[in-house]
């Protein structure tokens, strides 16, 4: 397939440039009002509107061209007033490439207490001080315009693992009201709204959901309520589940999965972009990511190493420091410690995804594909 020059296309145009003939693997780019966005790609996590423990040219040094904000904690702190008042988030946190805000809806669920749900959305509590708010489609679509995101999800209801199917059943007729009301509503100027998929582990109501998300039109459409749970073996039937009655001219999202082996296996399905917290998380927990698997940085193994993070990485932690000194930072609680376990996770998570367009472009996604596999089975937490 020749591939498409992602030039002056409006918001919204997505461009399949390659395609692995032996799965439903692809390349391709997404034009968005800040810039273009080549898939299969990974977004960081920005949630309180910074990647935690990076700057956003830090962030633009190690190529990433679009990351995560979130409703919920957004409009809670610092408000949207404030946010409005700064010209939107983009310019509130110096970040000139692309943002996808999640509508607030998994956090509702998750964080917030007493939660009263009903057709028009969710009477909570917050997390943070107790106070009384309402989330529903009109208003978290209100906030996302406000925020500026290129790309806004719809206000949806993720079901937790485990749950019933009458369960799963209403949520996603409550998931189907909202989105309807959801494409209702005014965007931002370029604002891109993609639907979310929901049903649990149930595949019937999974792709009754999809079916009717796909007849509203979106931008794109997501996979939600994977990775909430279950165990690792259910993740991927629920991706299948998910993404088998999507259109294939537009971009997929598979909500909150990091794993290298369950992104691989994902692509290989035809998904696009992915978000998780991972890469920067465990970073300050003092895990690193490497190809070989997680490693602890406290181990005493790391004590007397003067090697790199891994051999072969090109991060700025891994060409200027070794294993001892970024030990050596984390026992005595130096943030240095942190920010380099940081940076090279990320490059490390931005430099997988180049490596899997380049072997989709090539023909050798099969060879990554099998790796990570057996990487898995061995039990590397990769």
């Amino acid at each position: 397939m020749q591939e498409q020059e992602p030039i002056e296309h409006k918001p919204g145009t997505f461009c399949v440039t390659s395609r692995d003939p032996g799965s439903s693997a692809r390349t391709g780019w997404l034009q968005t009002a800040h810039g273009v966005v080549e898939t299969p790609v990974f977004m960081p996590v920005g949630t309180q509107g910074s990647v935690k423990a990076m700057a956003p040219h830090e962030m633009e040094d190690l190529d990433f061209h679009i990351i995560l904000g979130n409703t919920y904690h957004l409009n809670d702190r610092p408000g949207m007033e404030i946010i409005s008042a700064a010209g939107g988030l983009h310019k509130f946190m110096g970040w000139n490439r692309a943002i996808l805000t999640d509508s607030g809806g998994f956090q509702v669920f998750s964080l917030a207490k007493l939660r009263k749900i009903s057709k028009d959305g969710v009477e909570f509590r917050s997390h943070n001080d107790g106070s009384k708010h309402f989330l529903g489609p009109r208003e978290s679509m209100a906030i996302q315009r406000i925020l500026g995101s290129d790309i806004a999800m719809l206000f949806d209801e993720c079901p937790p693992y485990p749950c019933t199917r009458d369960y799963a059943c209403q949520a996603v007729e409550r998931t189907l009201s909202w989105a309807a009301l959801c494409a209702e509503q005014p965007r931002a100027e370029g604002q891109l709204v993609f639907g979310i998929v929901q049903g649990g582990l149930f595949e019937d109501v999974r792709a009754e959901c999809a079916k009717a998300l796909v007849g509203m039109n979106f931008d794109g459409y997501a996979i939600g309520g994977v990775s909430v749970g279950e165990p690792d073996q259910l993740i991927i039937p629920g991706v299948e589940a998910g993404i088998a009655n999507l259109p294939w001219e537009k971009p997929r999202y598979l909500m909150g999965v990091g794993g290298f082996a369950q992104m691989v296996e994902s692509i290989a399905r035809g998904v696009d972009m992915f978000d998780c917290v991972m890469p920067t998380r465990v970073a300050r927990n003092g895990t690193a990511v490497t190809r070989m698997g997680r490693i602890s940085m406290r181990n005493a193994t790391c004590k007397l190493s003067f090697a790199p993070i891994e051999e072969d990485c090109g991060c700025y932690a891994c060409r200027h420091f070794s294993r001892a000194y970024i030990r050596h930072l984390l026992n005595v609680n130096e943030v240095l410690g942190i920010r380099l376990l940081t940076i090279h996770n990320l490059y490390r998570y931005n430099d997988f995804m180049k490596e899997i367009r380049a072997a989709i472009r090539n023909g050798t996604f099969e060879d990554i594909r099998t790796y990570c596999r057996e990487m898995n089975s061995a039990k590397s937490a990769f």
